[in-house]
């Protein structure tokens, strides 16, 4: 059994969960399961980031307290991803006192390796942001792009890590495969934006604030708390046993995919792997930035008013149709666009319409024409058989290779393609007139119809658990144990369920 770690960021909660959180951790959910039912030992994390000036600033602002404010929040979270059926392994909280222990025992091992030094640091700071600002980085106007606020003039006296030290052993370990620190940056193209930026310049890090009381205290010097971003990384280790747990944590450390927005691609390619390297510790496998998206071809915003909950989509889509619509729309690794309009349509047309319908066509001709029992003998025997068996039967292999490769569209796409050629199969050929002039024929064109359900619904599983589920049901198959993923000619004797069971209720407009 090999082991498979994956994480999603871990949220701030400054805001409420929208629809950009959703993305991210639904397909971290798809892999995570993915690799369960391969029978992989998987350890699924998530979670909230909940320290900073920021936090402190929006707890006042609602009369809060900070402990009061982030409790409030991170509920908000956990109740979005049961919601969305999200089977994460541990909900990591940077405000608990397991993830401070452990953030406090690595930042002493920075400390002690040397990675860590006092000095002054003045620059433009962007409450916002939670970071320093390069002239570079702002507007003409001297404003921070994303705030459209000047940052504050600040300088105190802190705690820096020696990032720069460690230009050439990032370079060389993202670079050469054979290298002790090697990892992946994926898609290619984010790989080589970090690369570009590492061979430019690299400047040490102010890791600590004097004047943010809300933080983690350094071990060394309590009088300031850790930077909430350098912090925050912490919780890769801190959540499965750095401190507390070192059995758990060698059975899964490294991690597997670290999976994120490209926005914040720069902590974890280059300064994550530096602290870990600094205190000998392993290196994650692959990190991975996904695109941003549009709604309706606009940046989603509070002041526009089009930022979507996930119980927005939950309440009208369901569940699990919500995860399949948000993978589906366009591939993983790119920036793309999201409408309610298109949500729609898609819903109807691939869950509704053609899954759906085709899930009550086969349950309903099992009953009608043979009292339920399902026939057995899917044995080709035409060339149309033979094309539906072989769509159906190299679709493990296309789905598992575009999970492993993150490449969900394409895995929907696929599975699209077989739901499709399904439905083609049975209109040419015609069961209803099979029915009356060719019982033997008509047998072999269900047994075949139902097959190809059964591994349409097994790959599915990943993408829409419940309602792969209720598929896999309906058809008389275990959903625990569907069988094998190559087709199978003959099937052992069960009954499909006494009438259809909706799968997806079709939208009115």
């Amino acid at each position: 059994m090999a082991k498979f770690f994956i994480t999603t960021p871990i949220y701030y909660v400054n805001d409420v969960p929208h629809i950009g959180h959703a993305y991210t951790t639904i397909a971290a959910d798809v892999v995570a399961r993915y690799h369960r039912l391969k029978g992989d030992d998987v350890f699924f994390l998530t979670g909230t980031d909940e320290h900073g000036a920021k936090i402190a600033e929006a707890a006042e602002a609602h009369g809060q307290t900070p402990r009061e404010f982030v409790d409030s929040i991170a509920s908000r979270f956990q109740t979005a991803w049961r919601e969305l059926d999200i089977s994460h392994d541990y909900y990591v909280r940077t405000s608990d006192q397991r993830h401070v222990d452990g953030a406090r025992r690595l930042l002493s091992r920075l400390y002690e390796a040397g990675a860590i030094y006092k000095g002054i640091y003045s620059g433009k700071y962007c409450v916002g942001c939670e970071r320093f600002l390069a002239e570079d980085e702002l507007t003409a106007d001297g404003l921070c792009p994303d705030h459209l606020k000047p940052p504050i003039p600040y300088s105190e006296e802190n705690y820096f890590f020696k990032l720069s030290s460690y230009r050439e052993t990032l370079i060389r370990a993202i670079s050469n495969p054979l290298d002790r620190n090697h990892y992946e940056i994926e898609p290619p193209a984010r790989r080589n934006e970090i690369l570009g930026k590492l061979r430019s310049e690299l400047h040490d890090l102010s890791i600590s604030r004097a004047s943010v009381k809300w933080g983690i205290p350094l071990p060394w010097d309590e009088s300031q708390t850790c930077y909430v971003w350098f912090e925050a990384l912490m919780n890769y280790v801190t959540a499965i046993g750095f401190a507390d747990e070192p059995d758990t944590f060698a059975t899964y450390w490294p991690a597997d995919i670290h999976l994120m927005a490209k926005e914040i691609l720069w902590f974890h390619s280059v300064i994550w792997p530096a602290m870990l390297i600094a205190t000998g510790l392993p290196v994650p496998r692959k990190v991975y930035a996904h695109g941003f998206f549009t709604l309706n071809g606009r940046k989603m915003s509070k002041t526009l008013g089009n930022v979507i909950a996930p119980r927005e989509l939950v309440d009208r889509y369901g569940a699990d149709a919500s995860r399949y619509l948000l993978l589906s729309e366009f591939p993983f690794g790119i920036d793309g666009n999201v409408s309610i309009d298109s949500f729609n349509v898609r819903y109807n047309a691939d869950l509704a319409n053609d899954l759906g319908n085709l899930v009550n066509r086969a349950v309903s001709m099992a009953n009608r024409y043979f009292d339920g029992t399902i026939p057995i003998g899917a044995v080709s025997a035409t060339d149309v058989d033979r094309d539906l068996a072989s769509v159906c039967a190299a679709l493990s292999a296309i789905v598992s290779r575009a999970l492993d490769g993150l490449e969900f569209s394409t895995a929907a796409e696929s599975i699209r393609g077989a739901v499709a050629r399904t439905n083609r199969y049975i209109d040419t050929m015609q069961p209803w007139a099979l029915a009356k002039s060719d019982r033997e024929r008509l047998a072999i064109v269900l047994a075949h119809v139902l097959e190809a359900l059964r591994l349409i619904g097994t790959v599915l599983r990943p993408f829409i658990p419940n309602r792969a589920e209720s598929l896999l049901r309906q058809i008389g198959v275990d959903p625990a144990n569907p069988g094998a993923t190559a087709w199978t000619a003959d099937r052992p004797i069960t009954r499909v369920t006494e009438r259809p069971e909706p799968l997806f209720p079709r939208l009115e407009s």
